[in-house]
């Protein structure tokens, strides 16, 4: 029985003698109580339910009975939320179970996806981190991609590198192991990043592999950019599990768009099993050439479909971008004042004015 109907159990001597009610009245307050789980304990609640609640409880429900249904189910919300929250009937949620709460002290993460290759996911990871540590961030990369570009654009040969992120997953290497200091911190890739995926197979909770990894480091920095492989492998899978934010770079053309449909079913699916924290940032048009009507139309076609997710910040074609990885740096340090470095820095502050990372 729930706690009204222990309550009407106990008659007071003192009180007037009441009319029995009605059947049907009295099954339905035992039903509105059974559904709120009287009986079960109070999920969120540190403290026991003192009498006074229960006489709250029991005055609503009697005043559902009087005044008619037409109130009654916001009535029933009410006694739902001081019972505590439920699932289903009489079974009360456990903690558990509940979305966990992200810690506003620890660093965002923010994957860079697209499972089409040359939409500048490498360019926009590391100058946008770039442009977050000039604003006074402290921020780590993250190279998941096998190609090595991101460890190559800072100036390391992923040849000669004696550990990556391929011993970070695959064999539970401390991440720190693998961190190089450069314009910013860089936990740096080797080729050997492409066989990670067939030795993780076997490995228990291999797509939370990433997550656990830089558990040890999220305290110390701001944001950590992880730039994925262009592909919705166990290496992206990873990197979304890990993530709270996606950054999606969308090259401004018709072919490159068309594989935002199943990047959000991946996403979803991340969602649905992995991590229900994660969730897309903005959509980023990059390689974007405004003399050409194919791409205006590309970013109109864009901002139809997502609205507000789709960016301000352009980022224009330039040939800063492929000069500056030759010179092992991103295009904000290898040409500070040109206009490919501005468009960067005007993305991270658009993403720190309106809390999009």
């Amino acid at each position: 029985m729930g706690i009204l109907s222990r309550k009407k159990d106990r008659p007071d001597p003192q009180a007037a003698p009441e009319a029995a009610p009605e059947p049907e009245e009295a099954a339905v307050a035992v039903e509105e109580v059974e559904e709120t789980g009287g009986d079960e304990p109070v999920a969120e609640q540190a403290t026991p339910v003192e009498p006074a609640d229960t006489e709250s409880v029991e005055e609503e429900l009697a005043r559902v009975e009087e005044e008619g249904a037409s109130e009654e189910s916001e009535i029933r919300l009410k006694a739902k939320d001081l019972l505590g929250p439920v699932k289903g009937k009489g079974e009360a949620v456990a903690d558990s179970e509940k979305p966990e709460v992200p810690d506003t002290d620890l660093a965002d993460v923010i994957s860079f996806a697209n499972q089409k290759g040359g939409v500048a996911k490498t360019t926009s990871t590391l100058n946008l981190a770039v442009a977050l540590s000039e604003l006074g961030n402290k921020v780590l990369c993250v190279d998941l991609d096998p190609q090595g570009n991101l460890t190559m654009s800072q100036g390391i040969d992923p040849d000669k590198v004696e550990k990556s992120m391929y011993d970070v997953l695959v064999d539970d290497v401390p991440i720190t192991d693998v961190i190089a200091e450069r314009e910013i911190d860089i936990a740096v890739a080797s080729l050997d990043l492409a066989g990670a995926e067939i030795a993780m197979s076997t490995k228990i909770g291999r797509e939370r592999s990433l997550e656990r990894a830089l558990a040890e480091v999220r305290p110390e920095y701001d944001y950590i950019c992880i730039d994925t492989p262009p592909s919705l492998g166990l290496l992206t899978i990873n990197a979304l599990t890990a993530s709270n934010k996606v950054i999606v770079p969308v090259q401004c053309e018709y072919l490159s768009m068309r594989g935002l449909a199943q990047l959000q079913n991946t996403l979803g699916m991340i969602q649905e099993n992995l991590n229900p924290n994660v969730q897309i940032a903005g959509i980023l048009p990059t390689m974007f050439d405004s003399r050409t009507v194919h791409a205006k139309e590309a970013v109109a076609l864009l901002e139809e479909n997502f609205g507000d997710l789709v960016f301000k910040s352009r980022i224009r074609k330039a040939v800063k971008f492929a000069e500056a990885p030759v010179r092992g740096a991103s295009v904000l340090k290898y040409d500070p004042e040109s206009r490919a470095a501005s468009y960067y820095r005007n993305l991270a502050e658009e993403i720190l004015k309106n809390g999009k990372a």
